[in-house]
């Protein structure tokens, strides 16, 4: 498990809450989680995500004073934070693609001297969502699970041998950048036919742009605006989600056979599109999971919502 650098901190009381901080591009978000996953108290601050480096930890700070203040901060023992990544678990360091103040920023250290030297524990937004399905949600009672955020990008996490498995940096089973497409787009990420340059969000809206779809007089041009327009029998918003279902496939097929994972979890504002998106992700993956152990892979939308982050960082926190 990803571990913070400095002296070594006391052991964390079982029963202690935890604090969470669920960091993102538009909002910073923080929690007291209790041991059964309920949320003590919370708080959340808009992300200056456009600002400098300081100013974006000012935000964190202030939620973090915010959580001070209540009377449960002193017993609370391990921090937790799931970051939008890349991240780097190992180093302590994140580096939010839409966050550009910060670049290689040494979150754990800081966020360490402002809870007293608490343990601190990070994890990508995509594990984060992981652990909060295996601890209290669709994955709760599986060994092996894949969880995966569906959203602007495509993210994810492993649970393996009934542990959440962050790999060294905290970014093990990030499927978004499985490359399906071997001559497909490029991606931003430097390669080509990733699963997220077909399955995000807005590469679906593009690709019903692209086909011929149209927005409502609204504008709306969003890939929920496409669910909407396929729930309508739209030919074109059909086969958008199509093409990005058959991309999910592939990715949880080939994740499925490397690694064995029996259950999926698909979360994030994309998954929002419900049977739109499951029913062929279902009918395509049974095209792609062919090895007989990965036959019976079942895929779930996720259950823990909007608090799939503090609930995810609280979980990472706990267990490692």
């Amino acid at each position: 498990m990803p571990t913070t650098s400095g002296p070594a901190a006391p052991a964390v009381p079982a029963s202690a809450p935890v604090v969470a901080l669920d960091i993102g591009g538009t909002k910073i978000a923080g929690a007291l989680v209790g041991t059964a996953g309920r949320v003590l108290t919370r708080t959340r601050r808009p992300t200056p995500a456009r600002e400098d480096a300081e100013t974006v930890m000012g935000a964190v700070g202030a939620v973090l004073a915010d959580l001070a203040a209540s009377p449960l901060w002193e017993a609370a023992g391990a921090v937790g934070i799931g970051s939008a990544g890349p991240v780097d678990a190992a180093r302590g360091t994140v580096s939010p693609v839409n966050v550009p103040g910060w670049r290689d920023f040494p979150l754990v250290e800081r966020v360490r001297r402002l809870t007293g030297g608490r343990p601190v524990t990070l994890v990508g937004d995509g594990v984060a969502m992981t652990a909060a399905e295996h601890w209290l949600g669709a994955a709760r009672g599986h060994d092996n699970a894949l969880g995966l955020v569906v959203s602007t990008g495509v993210g994810g996490g492993l649970v393996l041998g009934g542990r959440l498995h962050p790999g060294p940096t905290g970014n093990a089973g990030h499927l978004g950048h499985l490359s399906v497409e071997l001559d497909g787009d490029p991606c931003a990420c430097g390669a080509r036919g990733c699963v997220e340059r077909l399955a995000a969000g807005p590469h679906i809206a593009r690709r019903a742009l692209d086909c011929g779809w149209r927005p409502g007089p609204d504008g709306d041009a969003s890939a929920a605006a496409v669910a909407e327009a396929a729930r309508a029998g739209h030919p074109v918003a059909l086969a958008a989600f199509e093409r990005a279902a058959r991309a999910l496939a592939a990715g949880i097929a080939a994740t499925a056979h490397l690694v064995e994972v029996d259950i999926a979890v698909v979360g994030g504002g994309v998954a929002g599109a419900g049977e739109i998106l499951f029913a062929p992700l279902r009918r395509h993956l049974a095209d792609y999971a062919t090895l007989s152990f990965a036959r019976g892979l079942t895929v779930v939308p996720a259950v823990t919502g909007t608090d799939a982050g503090l609930l995810g960082a609280a979980a990472a926190a706990r267990t490692a």
